[in-house]
């Protein structure tokens, strides 16, 4: 007996597939989710040493919680006592024992509020040398930890206190332009980055003055500046845009986005401005082919060391390398530039044709164990070169010989190339004996 499907048992059947499909669906959209975060999140031991601009509303963990709402982990200590300047923190017990831990990724440095603002000579005196002895400290901790000056903001009205003795402070735009000249200049002598709070500070303050940054003392941060300095914190640690951030503190969504949108303004679109990367390593490369043979040369910033690697199992540590190929192809090259603890790759991929297919080698190879006799087929004129496996030249020779002897080779895998006037270039790979 043969069956037929009814219409309304079709319609539910496809009901049913249409909601296996959704839920389907669903899960892929999730995984994919999983996926991303898990691949592109990040986590990084932070350390705040400051005062009170840094305790006001924990800044710390606002900074946490915005990385959070990305995906991103801030594991934070901090040790901010009232009125701290870098001179105190220099020798307190506590900064310089978290310092040791030596575990930071980044340490953020932020100075007394008024003493970067103060004339130049007195700053020089007061401030830069206990900032470069935090650096120090740091650094001698763990040579990978970043240290970050963290710019802070001028006085809402300027230092009244100190106006008549210096008049760029009886005014916040005086004041502010003090503090980032100073906080710039630190970063420039100890070569650190620079968290831009003030900068961005100033960019609300001229942009939405409705949005009240300060308390009503006109030094501390109100919630909306402690969130805006999070922000900048957390583009200037992780080099990404807090925009869209679903951690919004105790601030409408439309301040929230604003302040958002000021850090993201002034720090990734200005990573140069405040040496965000200045010491990282930057890798790149030129090259050039003649027949088999590709020469490289860097076009990196930034490094101490590479490893090439030329898409044949073949590697090498020389800086601009020469590679004899032994058979065309594409080949993918892969450079890893170093720096201290930092490192960057490039890869492109080349194409090797230069190389003629022959029916018989125009020379053979006889091994004894203190040398190698090669034996050419023809007296023609030719040119014999052997690049060790790091891709340097260490042989080269033209004659027009049946017979060559090669010297004792120090190590053991190299690449010999000969170029006869009879049978154009051949190259195989050779093993010291």
């Amino acid at each position: 007996m043969k069956h037929k499907l009814t219409s309304t048992t079709q319609s539910n059947l496809t009901n049913k597939n249409r909601f296996r499909f959704k839920k389907l669906m669903n899960y892929l959209s999730i995984l994919c989710c999983l996926f991303w975060v898990t691949c592109f999140s990040q986590t990084k031991n932070v350390l705040f040493l400051g005062n009170s601009y840094t305790y006001y509303h924990s800044l710390p963990q606002l900074t946490s919680d915005i990385a959070l709402s990305f995906g991103d982990t801030i594991f934070w200590d901090s040790n901010t006592p009232g009125g701290y300047t870098f001179n105190q923190h220099s020798t307190n017990t506590t900064s310089l024992t978290k310092i040791s831990a030596g575990n930071w990724d980044h340490v953020i440095l932020q100075e007394q509020s008024q003493l970067p603002s103060f004339p130049p000579f007195q700053v020089a005196s007061d401030c830069f040398p206990y900032a470069s002895l935090l650096v120090d400290s740091i650094l001698s901790a763990n040579p990978c930890t970043e240290p970050i000056f963290f710019m802070t903001w001028g006085r809402e009205n300027g230092d009244q206190g100190n106006c008549a003795n210096y008049p760029p402070l009886c005014t916040y735009d005086g004041m502010q332009a003090r503090l980032r000249e100073s906080y710039i200049q630190m970063s420039i002598d100890n070569e650190c980055t620079v968290s831009p709070v003030g900068a961005a500070w100033k960019y609300i303050r001229d942009n939405h003055p409705s949005i009240n940054l300060y308390t009503a003392d006109g030094s501390h941060p109100s919630i909306y500046g402690s969130y805006l300095a999070a922000c900048v914190h957390y583009s200037t640690i992780f080099r990404k845009s807090p925009l869209g951030s679903t951690f919004n503190s105790s601030l409408s969504q439309t301040d929230a986005h604003t302040l958002q949108q000021a850090a993201k303004l002034v720090v990734i679109d200005s990573l140069d401005n405040w040496r965000i990367g200045a010491n990282d390593a930057v890798a790149g490369f030129n090259y050039t082919i003649n027949g088999s043979l590709a020469s490289f040369s860097l076009n990196s910033t930034n490094i101490d060391s590479v490893l090439w690697k030329f898409g044949d199992l073949s590697t090498s540590n020389s800086l601009n390398p020469n590679h004899e190929y032994l058979d065309n192809g594409n080949y993918l090259v892969e450079l890893i530039a170093f720096l201290n603890c930092t490192s960057d790759t490039s890869y492109q991929t080349i194409s090797i044709s230069g190389l003629s297919i022959k029916e018989h080698k125009p020379f053979t190879l006889n091994y004894t164990n203190d040398c190698i006799t090669i034996n050419f087929k023809s007296s023609a004129e030719k040119s014999i070169s052997v690049i060790n496996s790091i891709g340097k030249l260490i042989y080269f020779k033209e004659t027009n010989e049946r017979q060559l002897i090669l010297p004792k080779l120090e190590s053991q895998f190299h690449i010999l190339t000969v170029w006869d006037q009879n049978y154009g270039r051949s190259s195989l790979k050779i093993i010291q004996p």
